[in-house]
């Protein structure tokens, strides 16, 4: 690491903690997806878990989500958002001892999590399933990270607040309160609590922080991704700045109040369940308004995409993230949901914007962002990159037409009658029905999994021997010039 005095820190940007979460980005991007993949072949030979209680599809599983979510996502986002919110702001990162603190301390909760959920420690919670111990040094890593981000922010040398900011800066308080609520819970031991919320409360409390776990750690957190490094990697200026504030309060106010479409045809209330779909088909307007804006900035430069593998990632991150969103959508209606519940088109939806939206775009930042942390104008190989993205995105639509094929056959499995009202189906035919596409779901995963392996090799190419730059802080640089 470059050796600077204190003096010398002050007039760069701190881009050490940025370069440690983006480097366990890639790390924990290779341990969720290979956990992914092992599930996918469980499905198919459920002897693959070796007859071991910590191999169990039922304790892996939250592992896999929270590593992909949390540990993967997470740390893009932690990445991302310290090196936007430094380079809009014209400053150095608020309290850098505290930035490191998020680092560790959200290392340190990811490797508790890998620890405790297969050993079955769980509250049950969807994506929520850490306990109460874990809960606490989340919220103290979350807090820190909020006086770190806004911080930086009252320190800024450039009078304007770039939009990427206001989408990260969103996707922080909300999240903190998300999960505050969600997790109010007794103790009854050191490694066990019980939810303050119970019955039919607790499922709407718990989908209420769900969806906008989704709607908030999953979207909005990656928009401030997508306004700022479309614009920086195709060299244009966002489409309508104008159109990105109301994407962002159209997009905060609809997206709190979704959640219940999670819950149709449950005791629920009907009168929320429909307020849960009604407000999960006005989301459309501003998600897609969101997304035209974003591929709308390369007009001019289309081109770029011929030659440019990260402006792929990018725009194809968001072709998926509009495709994901009117799925969404159309999956909160009753009539369609009547259909897909509980079954694998679900999961092709979820994978759709996980794999193809979120992981896609955190890929395409981090090419464009850890060359600059070490100094380089662009990774060790652009070919690689570009192999990369084919056999990624190969992956994602294998991955997801195999669940959609799935999943809307179980469903009318499910729900075909004989002329005397019987059911047509057993549940184990249905079941074996699906096996050719689980095969293709485990094939879909084998190349998303393999795409993170070159990124890894490219990655340790282009940093390794090189000594870690911090740029200097430019002075009297215009507002736009971020």
């Amino acid at each position: 690491m470059a050796v600077t005095t204190a003096s010398s820190r002050a007039d760069t940007f701190n881009y050490g903690v940025v370069r440690q979460f983006a480097v366990m980005t890639v790390v924990w991007g290779i341990v969720g997806m290979a956990v992914g993949v092992l599930l996918a072949a469980q499905l198919i030979w459920p002897d693959l878990n070796f007859n071991t209680p910590w191999l169990s599809f039922g304790r892996l599983r939250p592992l896999h989500t929270n590593a992909v979510i949390f540990a993967f996502g997470g740390s893009a986002l932690f990445a991302t958002s310290y090196y936007v919110v430094q380079r809009t702001c014209q400053a150095r990162l608020f309290c850098g001892p505290l930035a490191s603190f998020t680092f560790w301390g959200w290392q340190a909760i990811i490797i508790a999590a890998v620890i405790t959920l297969p050993m079955g420690i769980t509250s049950s919670k969807e994506y929520a399933e850490l306990e109460w111990p874990i809960d606490i040094l989340i919220t103290l890593v979350w807090v820190a990270y909020a006086v770190v981000f806004f911080g930086t922010i009252i320190k800024r040398k450039t009078r304007h607040i770039y939009v990427a900011n206001w989408f990260f800066g969103a996707y922080i308080l909300t999240i903190a309160i998300l999960h505050i609520v969600n997790n109010i819970e007794m103790p009854v031991s050191m490694w066990k609590s019980y939810s303050a919320y119970a019955g039919v409360q607790d499922a709407m409390i718990q989908w209420w922080y769900g969806h906008n776990a989704v709607g908030f750690f999953l979207t909005t957190s990656f928009l401030g991704m997508m306004y700022y490094f479309i614009p920086k990697q195709a060299e244009r200026p966002i489409y309508s700045y104008r159109l990105s504030i109301v994407h962002f309060w159209a997009l905060n106010f609809t997206y709190m109040w979704a959640g219940p479409h999670h819950l149709q045809y449950t005791s629920l209330p009907d009168w929320a369940q429909s307020l849960g779909m009604v407000f999960s088909l006005i989301l459309l307007a501003p998600s897609w308004g969101g997304m035209i804006n974003g591929i709308m900035t390369l007009s001019g430069a289309w081109h770029k995409l011929r030659t440019d593998p990260i402006l792929k990632f990018l725009v194809v991150a968001l072709s998926f993230y509009g495709m994901a969103t009117f799925e969404g959508s159309m999956m909160s209606i009753k009539t369609v949901n009547a259909l897909s519940h509980y079954t694998d088109w679900t999961i092709g939806h979820v994978h759709s914007g996980a794999l193809g939206w979120v992981a896609m775009i955190s890929i395409g930042s981090l090419y464009y962002l850890i060359p600059r942390l070490f100094g380089e104008k662009e990774m060790y190989s652009t070919r690689l990159i570009e192999w990369h993205f084919w056999i990624a995105t190969i992956g994602v639509v294998l991955y997801i037409a195999s669940m959609w094929i799935a999943g809307v056959m179980e469903g009318l499995m499910w729900r075909a009658t004989q002329p005397d009202g019987t059911l047509t189906y057993a549940f184990v035919e249905a079941v074996k029905a699906k096996y050719p596409f689980y095969l293709i779901r485990l094939l879909g995963g084998l190349c998303f999994l393999s795409g993170m392996i070159l990124m890894a090799y490219n990655v340790a190419r282009t940093i390794i021997g090189k000594p870690a730059v911090d740029a200097p802080i430019p002075a009297n640089l215009p507002a736009s010039a971020h």
